[in-house]
Formats: C-alpha cells, sequence, structure tokens
C-alpha cells in the first residue's frame, strides 16, 4: 500500500491538537475554546480520509476544500490559544507550524486535483 502523506500529516497533527486539548483541560482549565479545537482539529484528517473515498473528483475536491476550511479555523484557535496566554511558545510554534504546512499540502492537494481534472 502506497504511502499517503497528506493522510499521516493529518493524522499525526489530531494527535498533537488532542494532547493539546488534554493539557488545556488538565493543566489551564480551559474548557470553551478547546472544544473547538479538539473539533476542528481533528475534523481536517476525517475529512481527508472521507477524500479517499470519494464518489467523483468533484466529491474529492469538495471534501478536501472543507478539511482546508477546518484546517485555517484550527490555526485560529491556535493563535487565539496563545495569544490569551493559554499556549507557550513551544506549543504554538509546533501546531502553528503543522497546521500551517498540513493547509499548504491541502491547498497544493486541491489545486493539483483541479487542474488534472480539466486537463
Amino acid at each position: 500500500m502506497q504511502k499517503n502523506v497528506l493522510i499521516e500529516k493529518s493524522f499525526s497533527f489530531a494527535i498533537d491538537v488532542v494532547n493539546c486539548y488534554k493539557h488545556l483541560t488538565d493543566e489551564k482549565r480551559e474548557f470553551i475554546m478547546r472544544k473547538q479545537l479538539l473539533r476542528s482539529g481533528t475534523a481536517i484528517g476525517a475529512l481527508i480520509r472521507e477524500a479517499q473515498n470519494a464518489e467523483s473528483k468533484a466529491d474529492f475536491i469538495h471534501k478536501l476544500a472543507i478539511a482546508q476550511k477546518e484546517c485555517g479555523e484550527t490555526i485560529y484557535w491556535i493563535e487565539l490559544l496563545k495569544e490569551t496566554d493559554y499556549l507557550n511558545d513551544f506549543r504554538f510554534n509546533t501546531l502553528n507550524n503543522n497546521g500551517s504546512v498540513l493547509l499548504k499540502m491541502i491547498r497544493s492537494a486541491i489545486l493539483t486535483t483541479k487542474q488534472n481534472h480539466h486537463s
């Protein structure tokens, strides 16, 4: 079976998000933003997995587009948590960098698929 870097990266990112959720719960006692972060941060990988079983190229692109939106939202929550002192520099930088790389990869996959779909 061929390795899918996007699936692996999104799964790894989801694990980081879950661990951050635990940190926010246990150590920071933050209960509102953590739920938003968990929801959007874990949805990315789930949507990418859904896209792998898409019914058509258009469906594939649509699922990835939703994953892209969720990734953008996750980065927003990460930034907000940092600016409100819930995340230290190390945790913020790790999550933000990984989220930004994932967002670029999703965008690239969408563009590549659109180009191949129209040619």
